[in-house]
């Protein structure tokens, strides 16, 4: 396919209000999109599309508030898209939530709200605005998988369920999508500095020391600025890769997961623990529950 053209093309940007949504709607700015974004937080997406207006006066700047756990909702809100934009040259599924606790601590209620927002979601958006894609040439979809869409630890089931699927989806829409002349991207972000992990919902079984202490050990990842993870993202997206990683902290535990696809989660667990000032021995067989990722944007600030 041809590089990707920002240029007075309509994009589309779900959890648009802070992170790494933020920071793709004020890169696609820049790059000459007109922007369509989404988020349920409306007085910091208010706040984000009126610094964007600010910063390019020129550009049409498009918000809706929209809660993605809301299917009819959702279903709502993507037709009036399809209907006021038939064209659309990028979709950028990025809304994301996350969830602490081991399955046997968290409820099937609290499961199926991560799998609504950060795969149903993705799905329903996609669905939907999937023939305006189609409609515009050289168009391009990206859906933000994970670090955690790559590996599996403790504590993450219902993210790591999450994400694999949107992995798995994304792949998928890559190949059936080739002969339409729509380019298809995967992102798996590591640790960056968003509100997610702080946002987390912690399951109803989970003691929160138990957390509290994950937490803290994992803090210690989250060293990427989200506008250095949107223009890793943006970049991808002029070149057209399938598949985009960001970080070191994505990229290694991609190489590990390869090399020992069964094993991964006890080397993971004693860098941690290392990482925390324990020594290795003390490190193995000692698994807290990993606190959410700080990879995505939140679409629900609960």
């Amino acid at each position: 396919m041809r590089p990707f053209d920002f240029r007075a093309g309509t994009a589309v940007v779900t959890g648009a209000a802070s992170g790494i949504g933020e920071a793709v709607a004020h890169g696609l700015a820049a790059r000459g999109s007109n922007l369509v974004l989404l988020d349920r937080d409306d007085a910091r997406l208010d706040a984000v599309a009126a610094a964007i207006r600010a910063a390019h006066p020129d550009r049409r700047v498009e918000t809706h508030v929209v809660d993605l756990a809301d299917r009819a909702a959702t279903a709502r809100l993507a037709t009036e898209l399809l209907a006021a934009h038939p064209r659309i040259r990028l979709l950028v599924n990025n809304a994301g939530v996350a969830l602490g606790g081991r399955f046997d601590q968290v409820t099937l209620d609290e499961f199926n709200w991560v799998l609504d927002i950060n795969f149903q979601a993705v799905v329903q958006l996609t669905h939907a605005l999937l023939p305006a894609l189609k409609a515009e040439p050289g168009a391009h979809l990206v859906n933000v998988s994970s670090l955690f869409g790559i590996i599996a630890p403790a504590g993450q089931a219902a993210y790591s369920a999450s994400k694999f699927a949107v992995r798995g989806f994304t792949e998928a829409l890559r190949h059936e999508l080739v002969d339409d002349g729509v380019g298809v991207t995967s992102v798996h972000p590591g640790g960056i500095a968003t509100r997610i992990a702080s946002n987390a919902r912690i399951g109803s079984g989970v003691a929160p020391e138990e957390y509290e202490t994950g937490r803290r050990q994992f803090e210690k990842l989250l060293s990427i600025p989200p506008a250095k993870a949107a223009e890793v993202i943006l970049r991808g997206v002029q070149k057209r890769r399938g598949r985009v990683l960001i970080g070191w902290s994505a990229k290694l535990p991609d190489l590990l997961a390869r090399l020992a696809p069964a094993s991964y989660n006890r080397l993971l667990v004693i860098g941690l623990n290392a990482g925390a000032g324990k020594p290795a021995a003390q490190a193995v067989g000692h698994t807290p529950v990993t606190p959410a990722p700080a990879d995505v944007s939140a679409a629900d600030p609960a």
